[in-house]
């Protein structure tokens, strides 16, 4: 057998949401290199098309959604659509997200349940949909969803976050314990603390900055392009014998707390 076609994507087509940018983006350029056909999916839709146009522009495979994972109504219209326009989706990434920093003893109900219900519901009702057409095809699948360091640590005034990411660690076991007969995969990768837009708050702040790269035996931040690796690995048939498993790539942060 190649080993190198194992990682191999020709053929298949991956829904990755909240991809206009940041890490989501980061997943589909290095699924598409790998061959795979490319919905981006996100709420912006001038960001989104520019990331479309982005891909198409590089020579890959790429359509946009416009979606918010937060309402169901939006992922059935979604999925329904891709029926009408005969797409299969074979893997999906659930990367949207957002973040909310606030004392817990002063955070407000809808502002917990806005992160909650983008994290944990969205990527439950976009891997509904999407597991529902591949168990009907019988051809299998791979979901990817995004824990993070707060799947296993907590830390201050990201309450709703930690929660989350902590529901999607044990979501992805649920997902595997229940498809995992029908030839699907459900993993998870646990991004470290990564060079993005979302942590460029923390990225200024020195006290925390020096904090990160002190607290981490590589001694510094990750980049979004050190997470490809692992996002086409368990997106490909290299990886058909791991399911309900969580990946941290992390510069091994957790492995010295």
């Amino acid at each position: 057998m190649d080993a190198l076609n194992l990682f191999n994507l020709k053929g298949k087509t991956a829904l990755i949401t909240g991809s206009a940018r940041g890490l989501g983006f980061a997943y589909a350029q290095g699924l598409a290199s790998a061959g795979a056909s490319i919905i981006l999916s996100d709420i912006r839709e001038d960001t989104l098309n520019e990331a479309v146009s982005q891909l198409r522009g590089q020579g890959y495979q790429a359509r946009g959604c416009v979606l918010d994972v937060s309402k169901e109504e939006q992922i059935v219209d979604a999925f329904n659509a891709f029926d009408r326009d005969g797409v299969q989706v074979d893997i999906v990434i659930n990367n949207a997200g957002i973040q909310h920093r606030q004392p817990m003893v002063e955070l407000a109900l809808k502002d917990w349940q806005k992160v909650v219900d983008i994290h944990l519901t969205g990527s439950f009702l976009v891997s509904r949909e999407a597991a529902k057409r591949m168990i009907a095809r019988g051809t299998g699948g791979k979901f990817i969803n995004i824990c993070s360091l707060t799947s296993e640590q907590a830390r201050p005034t990201v309450a709703p976050y930690t929660a989350a990411k902590g529901g999607i660690k044990m979501l992805t076991r649920a997902m595997s314990a229940e498809w995992g007969q029908h030839n699907i995969q459900a993993n998870a990768i646990g991004p470290g603390y990564i060079l993005t837009d979302m942590n460029e708050a923390l990225i200024k702040d020195v006290e925390f900055d020096a904090w990160v790269k002190n607290s981490n035996p590589a001694k510094r931040w990750g980049k979004t392009e050190e997470l490809i690796g692992t996002a086409v690995f368990l997106s490909s048939r290299a990886s058909d014998y791991i399911n309900g498993q969580v990946i941290y790539v992390d510069g091994g942060w957790l492995a010295v707390l």
